[in-house]
């Protein structure tokens, strides 16, 4: 099972320092809600250098399904790219408490997203979920406005 931080924002208390992890900045929209949808993502590793951006337009959506799918997008790449300490940074406050177990994931289409980022997390050794507020995840948000402007 993956350590996880010991402060209030992270899932379990450590069992071990945490090594040094990449961080992904997510972020994911839709215009209307639903909407015309999209993800951004944006990678740094543990010396803050830019590694990777990932985007994609989703079609009609809603935002949770959106920010689940740059979630997902982070964990894919971090399990592609053999990366086994992550530290996601959302505006998603819904999805950040789902994923730490604090809210419960009624709705049957985000519960299949929320499945496949618990079993994609208990691939690493690290993990980390934090919320942090529009301003200070603009990059992500960029690239999911691009996403979302591809669809037009």
């Amino acid at each position: 099972m993956p350590t996880r931080s010991s402060d209030s924002n992270n899932l379990f208390s450590a069992s071990k320092p945490a090594p040094p992890a990449h961080t992904a900045h997510v972020d994911g929209g839709a215009r209307g809600n639903p909407g015309p949808a999209g993800y951004g993502v944006a990678i740094t590793d543990a010396s803050g250098k830019p590694v990777a951006e990932l985007s994609e337009y989703l079609g009609h959506r809603t935002n949770n399904y959106a920010e689940y799918q740059g979630l997902l997008a982070a964990l894919r790449y971090a399990s592609e790219n053999q990366i086994k300490a992550l530290k996601v940074i959302s505006d998603s406050e819904l999805m950040v408490r789902q994923m730490k177990g604090i809210y419960k994931v009624r709705h049957p289409e985000l519960r299949k997203l929320y499945d496949e980022a618990q079993q994609l997390v208990r691939r690493l050794e690290h993990f980390e979920i934090r919320h942090a507020l529009r301003e200070h995840n603009r990059t992500a948000d960029r690239l999911a406005n691009e996403a979302m402007d591809r669809g037009r």
